[in-house]
């Protein structure tokens, strides 16, 4: 497995080349990059980011030696894949193809996508069957562009165990479709081994941050590495057994005063569970 940092973990401040040195430095292997609003950071990517901006970034890649791993982006919250109005849902497919757009301009191999819409209006199997019908429109779209689109479980009540994302994901029978499973996402509420060992084969992408559980099952916060309650000789255990091999990218809150320590310290635990 190899080590990557996702760039909201990033002060917003910090342009494109100070970022890919300081990460650099740190140790990591790659570098995640995110499609957001044109005013999220020095180092978003955007609707308007250029083919000269594209070869920009691609030789601090190659300077730093830091390939660029995958595309995340935060713009699905409000362009719903599985909204029940139309118009949002081609919002969101147009939101993935500039992410593919993006991946295959900067040789990311993966993106990241968010099913969603599920809500007091939109019960939760009618978003289901309009976010795979909408993910099914493009499906060819996909698989000709060469790049993996990994589903992420996020905070939004979409996939809340194991057999809801993997049977999503057999529902849309793509080779290029599978999971981008976030550890930390899930610990508030089950074991993520047991998601691990569900989606064995479909891991794409994964994403690590720790969670400390708080008095009661259903509480707590996110933490930096090693700093919550998730058993990471556990999770390693089962990444190995379920074969995967591939990027492992921390997404952690900033640390504005000094934000090289958390690079130093996520990258010191990163390499950490690789060794156990």
């Amino acid at each position: 497995m190899r080590i990557a940092m996702n760039a909201w973990s990033i002060p917003a401040h910090i342009p494109f080349d100070e970022m890919f040195a300081q990460i650099a430095a740190a140790g990591f292997s790659g570098i995640e990059l995110n499609l957001d609003r044109a005013d999220a950071s020095a180092h978003s990517l955007t609707a308007d980011t250029d083919a000269r901006t594209i070869r920009q970034i691609r030789t601090l890649s190659e300077q730093h030696q830091l390939p660029v791993c995958s595309v995340s982006t935060s713009l699905y919250g409000s362009n719903q894949l599985g909204s029940a109005d139309a118009a949002q849902r081609r919002r969101g497919q147009d939101i993935l193809r500039r992410q593919l757009e993006l991946a295959r301009g900067l040789d990311a191999g993966a993106i990241l996508a968010v099913p969603g819409g599920n809500s007091d209006q939109v019960p939760r199997l009618d978003a289901y069957a309009y976010a795979r019908q909408t993910l099914l429109e493009i499906k060819g779209e996909i698989e000709a562009s060469g790049i993996q689109v990994g589903l992420e479980n996020v905070w939004n009540s979409f996939f809340l165990s194991p057999a809801d994302l993997s049977g999503f994901i057999a529902d849309l029978a793509s080779p290029a479709i599978g999971a981008y499973f976030d550890v930390g996402n899930v610990a508030v509420f089950s074991r993520p081994e047991d998601w691990i060992d569900a989606l064995a084969g479909r891991i794409f992408r994964i994403h690590i941050k720790d969670f400390k559980r708080g008095a009661s099952w259903y509480s707590g916060h996110f933490a930096n590495l090693y700093e919550g309650s998730i058993n990471w000789a556990s999770i390693m255990a089962s990444l190995r057994q379920a074969g995967y091999d591939g990027w492992m990218t921390a997404e952690l809150a900033t640390m504005p005063q000094h934000p090289e320590l958390l690079y130093q310290m996520t990258a010191s635990a990163m390499n950490h569970m690789l060794e156990t």
